[in-house]
């Protein structure tokens, strides 16, 4: 991997109010730490970082930076991206951390892993891919950091697995991950789950209108038979006053 040239300023001014006149005037908001030196705060430009980081897309990028004070070039070493901040409405970068490295030096690093192809599982029976590991650590010189890992996946089959064992990595780069850790897994496709049937014999609810009409007309009878003996008692009464 080549170094990409970034020409970056210094910056002096530091706090809240200073970074946001930075960003105002279209820059970026960075500093570069590593190597024995203490931490130099810079400014990058964010058309042309935003441009480079579209060119590179999803992949890790080696750089030498040259540290300039107007036209005047301070210092220049070669650094990697260590950590991009971003707006969470906007996504926009908002602020980059840089960290300097030596480019005679391995370094461990993550790499982007890509499935390259249709699983015969997927495309055949219907089963799914299983995308276990997104990002590989390797170890490596600066120069021999791959873009991304790529890995055919179109032979598996349903309960097919590729391990960490089974990447060939390019010439020159290790990784520390488990050689047994799953990449990428092809599972069977997910049954779907009947509705359970009414239990036969099942009694059917009982009407509350129906209850409640029947239970009305029984408490009206009651109450008829009860003024009927009323009026019969009544009557023998005045017979016997009589």
């Amino acid at each position: 991997m080549e170094e990409i040239k970034l020409d970056v300023q210094i910056r002096n001014e530091i706090g809240s109010g200073p970074i946001r006149k930075v960003r105002s005037a279209g820059f970026v908001p960075a500093i570069v730490y590593g190597g024995k030196k203490k931490p130099t705060a810079v400014k990058v430009d964010r058309r042309y970082f935003e441009k480079i980081r579209r060119q590179h897309a999803g992949g890790q990028l080696v750089f030498h930076i040259n540290v300039l004070e107007g036209e005047k070039k301070l210092r220049d070493y070669s650094a990697i991206i260590k950590e991009e901040q971003h707006d969470v409405i906007s996504n926009q970068i908002v602020h980059i951390d840089f960290n300097r490295i030596s480019l005679k030096e391995k370094i461990e690093i993550k790499v982007p892993v890509s499935a390259q192809g249709e699983p015969v599982g997927v495309k055949r029976d219907g089963g799914s891919l299983d995308h276990v590991i997104w990002e590989l650590d390797i170890v490596c010189l600066p120069t021999n950091i791959p873009q991304h890992i790529d890995i055919d996946v179109s032979a598996l089959e349903i309960g097919d697995s590729i391990h960490v064992s089974d990447i060939k990595l390019p010439e020159g780069v290790e990784t520390q991950h488990d050689p047994e850790a799953v990449v990428f897994h092809v599972v069977p496709p997910m049954k779907e789950e009947e509705p359970e049937e009414a239990e036969e014999g099942a009694e059917e609810p009982e009407v509350i209108g129906e209850k409640g009409e029947k239970k009305e007309e029984g408490a009206e009878s009651g109450e008829a038979e009860k003024a009927s003996e009323d009026k019969g008692e009544t009557k023998k009464e005045e017979e016997k006053k009589e």
